[in-house]
Parts: structure tokens; C-alpha cells; sequence
């Protein structure tokens, strides 16, 4: 199972597409390898350099509709060879959400209210997640300041990520 904590990468922006996760141009790639140097280099967000921003980083909060845009596997990819393996939002492109729990990953849909908190509270700072699976809470801790989260998946995501992904899931119950 991956883990699901770290520094957190706050995107302060919605309808972050998978072109901007991983650009088109990368998608002849069929290892997850090469699409490392690459994951959110087409992103336009003030203030954000990916080479100095991604690095060290291995949770993701972010605004609505993250992953919109076209269906492909590569976009997890590129997250999940770059360390990543959490990203919490207010909600998902559906498929983008889907794949990422089949990589055995995490897209966790938080109220906007309670992004807009994470913002204004941990933003800026050298954020950290902690993520209890079984109690479905983030524990969320910065400049002295310690928070929890309460959060849902369904009981299939949950079995997907503790397997490490759809692969692991069918071999172990088909």
C-alpha cells in the first residue's frame, strides 16, 4: 500500500486538466518512468515553477474539477512516479478520480468549504498530511498549527488503495 502522507503542493486553481498534468505530447510514453520530468509543466499558475514546487512533495489540495479534460492513465502516472499519491479536492473529473484508485492512489473529495480552510490556514507554509485510513482522517500540521480532517471513500477505493490498485485488487479476488 502507498503511503498516503507528506509535504503538501497546494494549486490554488480549478479545472486543472490533464493536459496540464501531463502534457498530450508525452502520451506515446507506456512506462511511468519518462513521464516524471514532466508533470505540470504546462500549468499556468502564478508563482508556480514545477522543477522547484514538485519536488518533496507527495500530497496534492487543490481546487474543483482537478484531472477534467481527456481520459488517460498517464496523468496518475505522472503523480504517482513523482511521489504523489494523495490529491484532495472539492470534487474530480470522474474518470481522472477513477484512475487514480485504480493506480492504487487516492483522489479524496473534500467539502469547498474546508478547502478554502487549507488554504487560508496552511498554504505558503511547509504543510504536512498524515492520513489514518481506518479512521478516515487527514491530520494536517504546520507552523505549530495541528488540524484533523474527516473524510469518506467507499469501502471498494478503500479496498483498491490498501492493494495498491485494480491490478492487485482482481489478482486477489478473480
Amino acid at each position: 500500500m502507498k503511503k498516503f502522507k507528506g509535504k503538501v503542493l497546494f494549486l490554488n486553481r480549478a479545472d486543472i486538466n490533464t493536459d496540464e498534468i501531463i502534457p498530450a505530447k508525452y502520451l506515446s510514453e507506456v512506462s511511468k518512468e519518462p513521464l516524471g520530468p514532466h508533470l505540470l509543466e504546462d500549468l499556468k499558475l502564478e508563482g508556480f515553477i514545477p522543477q522547484r514546487d514538485i519536488e518533496g512533495k507527495s500530497v496534492i489540495v487543490t481546487r474543483a474539477n482537478f484531472g477534467c479534460g481527456s481520459s488517460r492513465e498517464h496523468a496518475p502516472w505522472a503523480l504517482e512516479v513523482n511521489g504523489i499519491s494523495l490529491v484532495i479536492a472539492e470534487n474530480f473529473a470522474r474518470i481522472f478520480r477513477q484512475n487514480m484508485f485504480n493506480c492504487g492512489m487516492m483522489a479524496v473529495e473534500l467539502p469547498g468549504a474546508v478547502i478554502d480552510h487549507l488554504f487560508v490556514n496552511y498554504a505558503g507554509s511547509e504543510a504536512h498530511v498524515e492520513t489514518d485510513l481506518e479512521k478516515n482522517v487527514f491530520t494536517f500540521s504546520a507552523n505549530g498549527k495541528k488540524e484533523e480532517v474527516v473524510f469518506s471513500i467507499s469501502d471498494f477505493d478503500r479496498a483498491l488503495v490498501t492493494v495498491g490498485g485494480w491490478v492487485e485488487y482482481a489478482d486477489a479476488n478473480y
